[in-house]
């Protein structure tokens, strides 16, 4: 399976110039990065989450983009003994990086459309 650089590279030697993203351009993106882990106590909880034993294998990903606004992404462990706070943090992190590709693309998109229904 390729990755983002190898498509990239594939990509700029077909000489496949039309506005599109980049994997820069959506790192350019990210302003402030947070995490926060299942072990934390909530703000605001219904139930016995205390005897949850699985929350902490929970981690969220906040990024906050350029403009403010906020994307998240999650990753959780099946058993707890597997939990590596690293891991999970970078797998969080894939998980709200992907929906600035989302969010980028249909930006993209609705700049061209507009660019051809003003010509």
């Amino acid at each position: 399976m390729l990755n983002e650089k190898q498509i990239e590279q594939e990509i700029q030697d077909k000489g496949l110039n039309a506005p599109r993203l980049t994997p820069d351009l959506i790192d350019s993106k990210v302003r402030a990065i947070r995490y926060l882990t299942g072990d934390v106590g909530p703000a605001y909880a219904i139930g016995d989450w205390k005897s949850d034993k699985n929350t902490p294998c929970l981690t969220i990903c906040i990024l906050t983009l350029e403009n403010g606004f906020t994307v998240t992404g999650e990753s959780a462990c099946a058993s707890p003994e597997n939990f590596d706070k690293i891991i999970g943090q970078k797998i969080a992190y894939e998980n709200a990086r992907n929906k600035i590709w989302q969010l980028e693309g249909y930006l993209l998109k609705q700049k061209l459309y507009q660019a051809e229904l003003n010509k």
